[in-house]
């Protein structure tokens, strides 16, 4: 990828058309959208800083979502800042290598997220269907193993992604109607023909997305089968909560993703895509922490126990 780059003239930029303009309700959208990333940066760090402090939280779950915050750190760190200058300074120009750069990220964070939400769905199912093999059916080595298959698998597939867009000739008009740079988006001001790789980056879809949210369904179809056989209607109330939030983010995140990559060509909108790029890339990375872990007691708890130490060191 990088010898690819290096053989781009320095002047031949792509412009990023952006998101918003200069209208009123666009500023206050602006406004909005960094507001959502502080937010979500200060919820995905404290997790992180939460997971690392308390022993309590020294389990395969817990670590499991502390990759989760992370990636969603380095994913709305990849995409907003860029968004946040070129409309505030006016200069929406984005080098090749940047560009390069921005998919293989994207994608790595992404793709790995797909299969993280999967591994965790595993962890639930276990911990709900099977409490007391769970230290054996979940040990620390299949975590780890789980978590650095995601990344791996992630890397992969955006390695593959952005050096082979950034292989092809592209046209004249290097404006991409996009808030920064994407794929499918990438491909349409190509020159060349682009069939092959569109249906190597579909499969490539099917893999990342198809497949983990299969896994996912089938996760929590068994555990809400174990929830109805719970006695206890207040266990169940709560059980039922609990799934259906986690269901929801999964289906906003992953929705979002195979409406932009698997939708056939000609049923691609440059507004659209933009819109439903902002469900993954802004809104789930500041709901996971919420969805996933701030709603957790054990997480509460060690919210309150740093809290009282930092209260007493006062």
């Amino acid at each position: 990828m990088f010898e690819i780059m290096e053989n781009w003239n320095i002047t031949a930029d792509f412009i990023l058309l952006g998101l918003f303009n200069h209208t009123g309700a666009h500023r206050f959208l602006f406004v909005l959208v960094l507001i959502i990333t502080f937010t979500s940066l200060v919820g995905n760090a404290l997790m992180l800083l939460l997971i690392l402090l308390d022993p309590r939280l020294h389990r395969p779950m817990y670590f499991l979502l502390s990759q989760l915050s992370l990636m969603d750190l380095m994913l709305i760190s990849t995409i907003v800042p860029k968004l946040a200058v070129d409309y505030l300074t006016g200069r929406k120009f984005i080098s090749p290598a940047g560009c390069g750069f921005q998919i293989f990220f994207f994608v790595t964070l992404g793709g790995g997220e797909c299969f993280l939400l999967a591994a965790m769905s595993y962890d639930r199912y276990v911990a709900v269907c099977h409490p007391l093999r769970y230290p054996v059916l979940m040990s620390w080595k299949l975590c780890l193993s789980m978590i650095l298959g995601s990344w791996f698998l992630g890397a992969a597939d955006g390695l593959m992604q952005a050096a082979a867009t950034l292989n092809f000739s592209f046209c004249s008009a290097r404006e991409i109607d996009h808030f920064f740079c994407e794929a499918p988006t990438l491909v349409r001001l190509a020159c060349a023909d682009t069939s092959v790789f569109e249906y190597v980056m579909y499969i490539c879809c099917v893999l990342m997305l198809l497949i983990p949210i299969f896994l996912i369904l089938i996760s929590y179809c068994l555990i809400l089968a174990a929830v109805l056989q719970m006695h206890s209607n207040e266990a169940r109330k709560k059980a039922f909560a609990t799934c259906s939030s986690h269901l929801s983010v999964v289906g906003l995140f992953f929705g979002a993703g195979i409406f932009t990559y698997m939708r056939p060509k000609s049923y691609r909108s440059a507004n659209y895509n933009k819109v439903v790029s902002v469900y993954y890339t802004i809104f789930t990375p500041v709901l996971n922490p919420l969805t996933y872990s701030l709603r957790n007691s054990e997480v509460k708890g060690a919210l309150q126990k740093c809290m009282d130490r930092c209260a007493a060191c006062e």
